[in-house]
């Protein structure tokens, strides 16, 4: 399919962020390297885990960072911020091919003086069900659990 043709096909956004836009190079083997369109810094990517994660470790430590962020600006925005994040990610396979992700389970790990474990559960929830931009553009029917461990409890 020609560019041309991807314009034509592909839906635009009416209004909103502009498209994100990215290149993915092979370097070989089963790596790629991936970039903004725009240039900046690269991710390296390799579908045998032997020299970075594969895609489909990128996509959730994507859901992650993107959840990350949102749980970080909350709670900073309740005056209790984050002194430390760590998210452990499970993403189930199907055993056939495609191998796609069918159950993924987060845990957040989150120190912080001050940060009620309420407040930070609400947080997470609200970043996976209503802000994080990756979880939205996945499938609504895959199920996304979570969890937390505050100040290493």
């Amino acid at each position: 399919m020609s560019t041309e043709q991807l314009k034509d096909t592909t839906a635009m956004p009416v209004a909103g962020k502009p498209p994100a836009t990215v290149q993915v190079t092979w370097t070989g083997a089963h790596e790629f390297d991936g970039v903004r369109a725009s240039g900046g810094p690269s991710i390296h990517m390799d579908a045998s885990g032997k020299t970075g994660p594969s895609p489909v470790d990128t996509l959730l430590c994507a859901l992650a960072g993107c959840t990350g962020v949102d749980v970080v600006d909350i709670l900073a925005k309740r005056r209790t911020p984050v002194s430390a994040l760590s998210i452990d990610v499970v993403g189930e396979r199907f055993a056939g091919v495609p191998g796609r992700v069918t159950k993924i389970a987060l845990t957040y790990r989150i120190i912080g003086a001050g940060i009620e474990r309420e407040h930070a559960l609400r947080a997470i929830e609200l970043a996976v069900t209503k802000y994080c931009s990756v979880r939205d553009s996945l499938d609504p029917n895959l199920p996304i659990t979570w969890g937390l461990e505050l100040n290493g409890g």
